[in-house]
């Protein structure tokens, strides 16, 4: 199928299991709610528009709770306006899959040009501590593959997953293959996690702490340390199932690219070309933003003489980056153009001489 990313999210979506979306229309990641709109009833699903993105969330959170695998889109005013409906799910355990396709910000910004300034968001967007999963594909293949994974992993762990795009993914055209996936249902979760109950079953839901019969108790301290360390080990213990990333050349490489997105498809042009000018060039992509692949990096980067981070916005990654490598350079681009390949070549070059 010749799709464009957030076609394809749309497809995934509906191998994945999904029967539930609510959204509200925001450029660039309206064509996932217009195909849901169009997909979900073939399936004897549910599409619903809503007033706001705070609705949607909340609706999106409901629908879990009833049973259904549910999703929402948006982009990044939206996607603030979510943030407290992600730290209800993340308290409470709620599966779903939030799509964030990012346009250039803040505020309305350049709504039709690309970025990656929800990088952090992603993760320290909502109050409060707990764990959640962001991924992060670069093609609409990836947008596909990666929709299943969202939803698997939302299962599997029992919590809100974030799919990361940007407007350029969102909107390229490339071949896509559908493939068979293991889809994980509803109760398959990992060792050690319990599983989400039914509804009517006395299962209780609340964002305020729990007592140990399951019901809110405001002030709890012990109880609530028992509740924050479980929502943050299960995703912290299982870092080595749930982390994936991409390298390229890294043997005997002096120098690595780090990039992902939209940028890492420049990143894949500028190592070719240095390569080819003889210079030993490594590339790593990190494709599971949250939780960040440090140890993995540290591994890959031992050897490197130095690290250059490419990616659209101020230096976000940049700082996760600098957690696993002493010598790294941040080559910025913030201006809602992709960045260009001949500057980042011209960087590298002159940074290493």
């Amino acid at each position: 199928m010749f799709l464009s990313g957030n076609e394809a999210c749309v497809e995934g979506a509906i191998l994945a299991g999904c029967r539930f979306f609510a959204g509200y229309p925001i450029t660039p990641s309206t064509e996932i709610a217009e195909g849901m709109a169009r997909r979900l009833p073939e399936v004897n699903g549910v599409y619903m528009q809503m007033e706001d993105e705070i609705a949607s969330i909340f609706s999106v959170i409901g629908a879990s709770i009833a049973g259904a695998k549910a999703m929402t889109a948006t982009s990044g005013p939206g996607f603030s306006l979510m943030q407290e409906g992600i730290s209800l799910a993340v308290m409470a355990e709620i599966p779903l899959v939030i799509v964030n396709v990012q346009r250039s910000g803040p505020s309305t910004g350049q709504p039709t040009l690309p970025s990656q300034q929800e990088i952090m968001q992603s993760r320290w967007g909502r109050h409060g501590d707990g764990e959640s999963i962001t991924l992060y594909p670069n093609s609409p293949q990836e947008c596909l593959d990666f929709t299943v994974e969202a939803f698997n992993l939302a299962e599997r762990y029992r919590v809100p997953v974030i799919l990361l795009s940007d407007a350029v993914i969102a909107h390229m055209r490339e071949n896509v293959c559908l493939r068979d996936f293991h889809i994980v249902e509803r109760g398959e979760v990992e060792d050690g996690i319990e599983p989400m109950g039914e509804l009517g079953s006395g299962l209780r839901i609340d964002g305020v702490s729990l007592d140990e019969t399951g019901f809110p108790k405001s002030v709890n301290p012990e109880g609530h340390r028992k509740h924050i360390s479980k929502i943050t080990n299960k995703i912290e213990k299982n870092r080595s199932k749930i982390i994936k990333f991409e390298k390229r050349c890294i043997e005997g490489c002096e120098y690595l690219i780090i990039s992902t997105g939209i940028a890492s498809r420049v990143c894949y042009y500028v190592q070719r070309r240095l390569i080819e000018e003889g210079m030993k060039v490594g590339l790593f992509r990190p494709i599971t933003i949250f939780p960040f692949p440090w140890e993995e990096l540290s591994k890959v980067g031992e050897e490197v003489e130095k690290a250059f981070v490419v990616e659209m916005n101020t230096g976000q990654m940049f700082h996760m980056v600098r957690e696993s490598l002493d010598e790294v350079e941040l080559i910025p681009e913030y201006s809602g153009k992709i960045p260009d390949p001949n500057a980042i070549i011209n960087k590298i070059k002159t940074s290493v001489r």
